[in-house]
């Protein structure tokens, strides 16, 4: 294949490679080792490989993608589309063939091995308060001799009985209360939104007593992953909770990316606004499937997202976004109807609250985790780390808090890692490497066993061993620096350095060899020098924006240190302080919160009083913008090595001896002699 060949992108895992016009997409896909399922042979029958391409110009792929980068669809997808059905935009990916450089995104529905959204609901006690209430009325029956209106005496029912004044009433609710009041026999159950701020709401009328639950739905909407947690607002219970791949991927897998696309595409906003809305919808049916209740009894919904999420879920362009002052078309809170969002699988009166951003690059999300944790009360001075494509940090206590973000970028999440994927199963997602022999065992997803456990084969006969996720490449790197397979610098030794065959040449470079399943068929598993790299990128910026928020405090270390999202719970401090994503700290002052942003959504959606604190909670965070503050870059370059050049990291020595390795000079087949450093 020559650079000539078209080229052709797979998201999410990230996949890419060039191939002969007229190659077919699912051919494509099989080469590179991209999830794309097919059990008919490539005959259009079983519909499992579908596939959906984008369109337009692509800044982070250095790619344009044109209509016609896919050859037209042909008589199998029209009979199929005619028997089936397609979704819009879908093709078929075993007879859709590739004309020129394209984009092509594999749904969740399409993959083998199903991503692992791993941001379950985390245990906590809400004080509930919920806003949505049903109340039984007694309604007092028309007379001749008092003319009011059926609406009039609900209204004073809905005040001698529950104190409710003022309620609005929609037109289309309105046309379904004489009825049920008939049906009722002048008893009907009502569902009324009273918000912390506005008058009440009438959302639904029923005749008669109604105890079917009444529900709620918290989401966290990441620019990568879309978790939902489905709770009983009657009672606080989560009744299921479900997750998904951010569909926008396609568009770029960082915010800015998707930032440029809007600006490079006409209706590009609109287009990622429609894609995150269909995953939406589909979620909230998942989830109400998988508990066993309709959707349309999902009468109100939390959303947390950062700022450019926020503003493509709500259809706003995010172009602003993306250049200096970066401003927000709202930095409020917003109650909406949901079907304003496009969420028609929810009930058709259902409401929508979104919490407050806190500045142009500090979204709702972050809110959501300042409302968890409340670092705001704590005596201790507090580090709050919420970790993803796009980082949170709070750090504070009672006399102040401070916030910033980070672009970490997707590697965390096993993007732009040459053996990297999205958690799934059979995906590496721990790691430990011998010091001694500089053996390697892992576990993957889907499996209690390390790999050097007897019946490990078995257990994972079924998924076999597919690649790396973002945990397992955190574990790995860490793993590769306490065992001296790796110096300070981040460079890889040779096998004559290192004293191991597995680490092996590449290039000018040096790659350690994880797994190699080729005699069964399956990947070779390695972690390249490009892949630690890519992860020095991502910890450096993590590191850095928590080290401006303590300048800016006037301190050089915290009492407390806080892992939020789904890293939190899957990486251990030890871990993640050999590599510097953390400042240091005793080990034992690091916990984790799982998904604060989602036990924050859950905390708005229960408790409606919350929703006025963390507004007013949001206006007290003093915000520090990375992006134009100097010190950023300067604590940024100095948290490339491993765990940091400067910084002497004490208490990790206390628990972990780092080898004193440098395989920048001499020795072996001249590792140093391979190296060149770039800025």
């Amino acid at each position: 294949m020559t650079d000539t060949n078209p080229l052709v992108i797979f998201t999410p895992s990230g996949k890419r490679g060039r191939f002969p016009a007229g190659t077919p997409v699912l051919t494509a896909a099989r080469k590179l080792g991209v999830d794309l399922d097919s059990v008919c042979g490539g005959r259009g029958i079983c519909s499992r490989c579908q596939v959906t391409p984008a369109f337009g110009e692509f800044p982070k792929h250095g790619v344009s993608v044109a209509r016609d980068a896919l050859s037209g669809w042909n008589a199998v997808e029209a009979r199929y589309d005619e028997k089936r059905g397609l979704p819009e935009g879908r093709r078929l990916g075993c007879q859709a063939t590739i004309q020129s450089d394209v984009v092509i995104d594999v749904p969740p529905e399409s993959q083998v091995h199903r991503q692992v959204v791993r941001k379950a609901a985390t245990g906590r006690v809400i004080e509930m308060d919920p806003a949505t209430h049903r109340y039984l009325v007694d309604v007092a029956e028309p007379d001749m001799h008092d003319p009011s209106g059926d609406l009039q005496r609900l209204r004073e029912a809905l005040r001698a009985s529950w104190g409710i004044e003022g309620v609005e009433v929609p037109l289309r609710v309105l046309a379904t209360l004489q009825p049920a009041l008939r049906q009722g026999k002048w008893q009907v159950t009502v569902t009324v939104h009273r918000p912390h701020d506005g008058p009440p709401r009438l959302l639904d009328i029923r005749p008669g007593f109604v105890d079917t639950p009444l529900l709620g739905l918290a989401i966290d909407l990441g620019s990568t992953t879309i978790a939902g947690h489905l709770c009983d607002l009657t009672s606080g219970e989560v009744l299921a909770s479900a997750g998904l791949m951010n569909p926008q991927i396609r568009f770029g897998e960082d915010l800015m990316s998707r930032v440029s696309y809007a600006m490079m595409n006409p209706g590009g906003a609109a287009e990622m606004a429609a894609a995150v809305r269909v995953a939406l919808n589909g979620l909230a049916s998942e989830i109400a499937t998988e508990a066993g209740v309709d959707p349309t009894e999902i009468v109100e919904a939390v959303i947390v997202c950062n700022p450019v999420m926020h503003h493509l879920v709500l259809g706003l362009d995010p172009v602003e976004l993306g250049q200096a002052p970066f401003a927000l078309s709202t930095s409020e809170s917003l109650s909406l109807a949901a079907d304003e969002l496009g969420l028609t699988s929810l009930h058709p009166q259902a409401r929508t609250y979104l919490l407050p951003c806190i500045a142009g690059h500090v979204g709702a999300d972050a809110a959501a985790v300042a409302l968890s944790e409340e670092p705001d009360k704590q005596d201790a001075l507090t580090l709050v780390i919420d970790v993803g494509t796009n980082a949170e940090i709070l750090l504070g206590n009672r006399d102040r808090v401070l916030a910033c973000s980070s672009p970490t970028g997707p590697a965390f999440e096993g993007a732009q890692i040459s053996s990297g994927q999205r958690a799934a199963p059979g995906a590496i997602e721990r790691i430990e490497i011998d010091p001694a022999t500089k053996e390697p065992r892992f576990r993957v997803i889907g499996s209690d066993l390390w790999s050097d456990d007897p019946g490990f084969a078995a257990a994972t006969a079924v998924t076999g061993v597919t690649g790396i996720c973002g945990s397992g490449i955190i574990e790995a790197v860490a793993e590769m620096r306490m065992a001296g397979l790796l110096d300070a610098s981040g460079l890889i030794g040779s096998a004559e350095q290192t004293g191991t065959s597995r680490c092996e040449p590449e290039g000018r470079t040096h790659a350690y060899l994880v797994h190699d399943g080729t005699s069964d068929g399956g990947p070779r598993i390695t972690v390249t020098q490009g892949d630690i790299r890519a992860i020095q990128l991502a910890k450096s910026a993590l590191y850095a924006g928590a080290r401006l928020l303590m300048d800016e405090m006037g301190v050089d270390s915290v009492d407390r240190i806080v892992l939020a999202g789904a890293f939190g719970a899957h990486i251990s401090p030890k871990h993640a302080m050999v590599l510097g994503m953390i400042p240091d700290a005793p080990l034992a002052a690091v916990t984790s919160a799982g998904n604060a942003a989602g036990t924050g959504a859950r905390i708005a959606l229960l408790n409606r009083a919350a929703r006025g604190r963390i507004e007013q909670v949001v206006r007290q965070i003093t915000k520090v913008e990375t992006a134009i503050e100097p010190r950023f870059q300067e604590h940024f370059v100095a948290a490339n090595a491993l765990p940091h050049a400067t910084a002497p990291f004490p208490e990790l020595r206390r628990v972990v001896t780092l080898p004193e390795v440098a395989f920048n000079a001499g020795g072996g087949d001249g590792g140093g002699r391979r190296r060149r450093r770039r800025a």
